[in-house]
C-alpha cells in the first residue's frame, strides 16, 4: 500500500536531487527522509534510488513513481485547501498559471471581476510559457493555466479540459504598411519559442517559402523594437499588440492565421470551486476586451 508521506518524500528528493535538501524543505531529518524512501522501496518492491558518491539519483522506477508522487501530492493539497476554504477555515486560494500576453491583458480584467465577486477568494499568478504552465497544473502547481493553440495544431487532451475563451488573430510585423508575408520571402526573420517558430514557418510555406530565421526572441516589447531597427520581420498575435505597441513598426493581419485561447484544468470533473470562478472570470474578460 502506497503511503501519501512517502510519496512527498520522493517529490521532494526528486524536485530538489538531494537526501539533505528534501529534509530541509520537509522539517525531516535526513535519517527520516532515508527511513521513508526504503519503507517506499518496501511498498512498491522496486529499487527507487541509487547511492552515487556522496548524493543519490533516481532509478528509471523512481523517477516514474516521483512524476506521479508530485501529482498526487499537489492535487491533495490542492483539495485540502480548498476544502478549508469551503468550510470557513480560512481564505480560498486559486492559481494561474499564463504566459505575457494574455497576463496583460485578459488576466487583470479578470483578476478585478474575481475580485468583485468573490472578495475572499486570493488570485496567485505565475508568468510560464504554456508548455510549462501545462505541467505546473498537472503537478498541482497550479489550479488553472490559460494556454494558447494555433488554429491547425491538435488539442493535446491527456487529462487536459480545455475551455474556449478568445480567437486571437496573428499579424505580421515589419517597417511597412500594407506588407504581407509574401513581400518577405527574402527578408530575414525573427523567431520566437519552437512551437511559434513552427508556427511561423507553416504561415510562410501557405506563401511558397521557408523563412530565413536569423533571430531569436520571445519578448514582445523587444522584438517590435528589433523589427523597427531593421533587423527582421516576425509575427506577432493581436494580444501582444495589445499589450505593447511599439513605434516604427507597422502589423498586418495575416488571414487564416489565430491562436486560439483556452483556459485549462486538470482531473476529473467538476472542478473546485475557485478554479470554476476563476475560468468563468476569465472568459467573462476575454469577451469584454475582443468586444472593444
Amino acid at each position: 500500500m502506497l503511503n501519501l508521506v512517502h510519496l512527498k518524500v520522493l517529490a521532494a528528493v526528486a524536485h530538489h536531487g538531494s537526501v539533505t535538501e528534501a529534509a530541509r524543505e520537509l522539517h525531516y531529518s535526513q535519517p527520516s527522509v532515508s527511513h521513508h524512501l526504503s519503507r517506499l522501496e518496501a511498498a512498491t518492491g522496486a529499487k527507487l534510488v541509487q547511492r552515487t558518491g556522496r548524493g543519490i539519483r533516481l532509478t528509471p522506477e523512481g523517477a516514474l513513481l516521483a512524476r506521479r508522487a508530485a501529482e498526487i501530492v499537489g492535487r491533495v493539497d490542492a483539495a485540502a485547501g480548498e476544502l478549508a476554504a469551503q468550510v470557513g477555515l480560512r481564505a480560498g486560494r486559486v492559481r494561474l498559471a499564463a504566459n505575457a500576453s494574455v497576463l496583460s491583458t485578459i488576466v487583470p480584467r479578470a483578476a478585478r471581476t474575481l475580485a468583485e465577486a468573490h472578495p475572499g477568494l486570493a488570485l496567485s499568478i505565475t508568468d510560464r510559457h504554456p508548455v510549462e504552465a501545462l505541467q505546473m497544473l498537472r503537478r498541482g502547481d497550479a489550479d488553472v493555466a490559460l494556454v494558447f493553440r494555433y488554429a491547425h495544431a491538435p488539442l493535446e487532451d491527456d487529462g487536459f479540459r480545455l475551455v474556449h475563451v478568445a480567437d486571437d488573430p496573428v499579424h505580421l510585423i515589419s517597417r511597412r504598411p500594407d506588407d504581407s508575408v509574401a513581400d518577405h520571402r527574402g527578408s530575414p526573420w525573427i523567431g520566437g519559442c519552437e512551437r511559434c517558430r513552427h508556427e511561423l514557418r507553416a504561415i510562410c510555406a501557405t506563401h511558397g517559402f521557408t523563412p530565413r530565421i536569423d533571430s531569436f526572441c520571445d519578448d514582445m516589447v523587444v522584438v517590435q523594437a528589433l523589427v523597427a531597427a531593421g533587423i527582421g520581420v516576425t509575427t506577432l498575435p493581436g494580444l501582444a499588440l495589445a499589450a505593447h505597441r511599439g513605434e516604427g513598426i507597422h502589423a498586418t493581419e495575416i488571414p487564416g492565421a489565430e491562436r486560439r485561447i483556452y483556459a485549462a484544468t486538470y482531473g476529473d470533473p467538476p472542478d473546485p470551486p475557485g478554479a470554476t470562478a476563476l475560468v468563468e472570470a476569465l472568459h467573462m474578460a476575454a469577451a469584454e476586451l475582443t468586444a472593444q
